[in-house]
């Protein structure tokens, strides 16, 4: 059993980078769903499936994105923020800027999962998830 979802989320994809796997699979969450949108939108990640299994809880098959000279992980840095034990609720304007703006944030607010610069421009806070870069 996991106790935190989207930590395990994370962990997957770090790991499989590491590894230096083109492709992980992740059990589907609605929120992870939507992690999976905001990270393609952003282009960390090379493309993205989800599928159905025979509990109905689903999978979510991600390919990973790796520079094509160096064969490096487009994804430097990928790190929980708010966890279980310790969350992490800020202000509209004091949202973080991941790298001066260059990375992301993702910030689970009331109009659902947003990047931290979405999240500014519509004038809505929440709990800081992860940030991406």
């Amino acid at each position: 059993m996991v106790n935190d979802p989207i930590s395990d989320y994370l962990t997957r994809i770090r790991n499989a980078q590491q590894a230096g796997h083109r492709f992980v699979e992740i059990p589907a969450s609605n929120t992870k769903k939507r992690i999976t949108e905001i990270l393609y939108n952003k282009g960390y990640i090379l493309k993205y499936k989800f599928d159905t299994t025979e509990n109905n809880q689903g999978v979510i098959k991600i390919a990973l994105k790796y520079d094509a000279a160096s064969k490096t992980p487009v994804i430097k840095s990928l790190s929980r923020v708010s966890t279980p034990g310790l969350r992490q609720y800020k202000h509209a304007n004091e949202l973080p800027r991941v790298l001066n703006g260059l990375g992301i944030a993702i910030i689970s607010t009331s109009k659902g999962l947003l990047t931290d610069k979405e999240a500014r421009e519509q004038g809505v806070g929440g709990e800081v998830l992860c940030e991406v870069f």
